[in-house]
């Protein structure tokens, strides 16, 4: 299906993930210069990067189920223009409490741009092609960071932290113009559906049926805390290096390149767990193999040996490959979310209790790390707390594998 600009619908709707995912991605930049004006401490800071996950523990699940009554398109669109205004507002807040609330609003904006977009995506995209299609879709958060975190260092210092804000106010706004324009609606998405060789749906269930049918299935329940242990230890990695590497001495200009390639390189995962699980590969060694390299890259980027000091060259291609094979779990998780919903009306709901539980390890991980830190005086601890979570995601990942050797038609 081709949106009358010319651009695939389902392509329109990755970008505007992107959009929304630049609005997560421009504070590490600006947490340097927001620590010297506002005095903010470590744990602090771990919450502003956080925050923005506030509406999506909250309310992840109920977005999910309101999705599909409201209408997929329309609640994306909500949430960009949602977005747009909250940082347009927050570039004129002049103390942290202004600023972290916006940052909550802003969470929700993100919330209604991301959650209904896979099941958006399916209705857009053949069956044949929905694997690497959500593999797409799953480097929206990591390319959206990249982008803000190269970009960012360099304009912060030029035209400091509020014009910052008021630039990335931008793309969300045009996002939202363009899916009005390009993809269709949802009632001329079903009126499609109708018409064509296929049976028609049966009639969408009432919420409560649909809440019901999620929360009592397992896989929902599995692919969320997937997301959430790979969440956590991400965004605190990812998080935190611009601020790693400023203590270090590294100029603005070089940690913004550091982390916005560390942050891009996710990509590679994503779209490689998509091209895979179209040639059959298990979605359970793909996860287990993102949570055990994704383990051994902290430790040998933050672990601290009595007598041995790795360079800093192999600790940072340490977290090249923490990031790079990392990005194969969200692009297989989403993946699975469609497949192990409990049925096709529930996809939606299912995306929104993982994306509750992704939005609850990003809320709790950086603050955590940023506690350890400053407990330990220093990041060489930083690997103890991912690699508890990714000893906790394979356990999981275990139960993914039984459940779907119980239901091979899933798999």
């Amino acid at each position: 299906m081709t949106g009358s600009s010319g651009v695939r619908p389902a392509l329109l709707v990755v970008l505007a993930g992107v959009s929304a995912a630049l609005q997560v991605g421009k504070l590490p930049p600006a947490i340097p210069v927001l620590r010297e004006t506002l005095g903010v401490t470590l744990v602090q800071a771990g919450f502003l990067l956080s925050l923005v996950q506030f509406a999506g523990v909250a309310l992840g699940l109920a977005v999910g189920l309101a999705a599909d009554g409201l209408g997929l398109r329309r609640c994306m669109v909500a949430g960009l223009v949602v977005l747009s205004a909250a940082s347009l507002l927050g570039g004129w807040a002049h103390d942290a409490t202004t600023l972290l609330a916006l940052r909550a609003v802003e969470g929700f904006g993100v919330l209604l741009a991301t959650v209904p977009a896979p099941s958006l995506i399916r209705q857009l995209v053949p069956a044949r092609g929905l694997a690497a299609m959500l593999g797409l879709w799953g480097t929206y958060m990591p390319f959206g960071a990249a982008v803000a975190l190269l970009i960012g260092p360099a304009f912060i210092a030029a035209w400091g932290w509020p014009a910052w804000w008021w630039l990335l106010s931008t793309p969300s706004f045009v996002m939202a113009l363009w899916l009005l324009r390009a993809v269709p609606s949802d009632g001329a998405r079903r009126r499609q559906a109708s018409a064509s060789a296929s049976a028609r749906s049966a009639p969408l269930p009432g919420w409560p049926q649909r809440l019901r049918q999620t929360l009592a299935a397992p896989g929902p329940w599995l692919v969320a805390g997937c997301f959430a242990v790979y969440s956590s230890q991400w965004l605190a990695v990812v998080g935190f290096l611009p601020s790693i590497y400023a203590q270090a001495g590294f100029s603005g200009a070089a940690t913004g390149a550091l982390t916005a390639l560390a942050a891009a390189i996710n990509m590679v995962g994503n779209i490689a767990s998509g091209r895979l699980l179209q040639r059959h590969a298990p979605a359970p060694v793909l996860l287990a193999t993102g949570f055990i390299v994704m383990t051994a890259g902290t430790i040998a980027a933050f672990a601290a040996w009595h007598g041995v000091s790795l360079l800093p060259l192999v600790r940072y291609l340490a977290v090249l490959l923490f990031s790079m094979v990392g990005g194969m779990i969200p692009g297989t998780l989403f993946s699975l979310a469609v497949r192990l919903a409990p049925s096709e009306h529930a996809v939606s709901t299912t995306i929104g209790w993982m994306q509750q539980w992704s939005s609850l390890g990003q809320f709790l991980g950086p603050p955590l790390v940023g506690w350890v830190a400053g407990r330990a005086g220093g990041w060489q601890w930083t690997w103890a707390v991912c690699g508890a979570c990714s000893l906790l995601g394979l356990l999981m990942v275990g139960r993914v594998a039984r459940l779907l050797r119980l239901r091979p038609a899933a798999a």
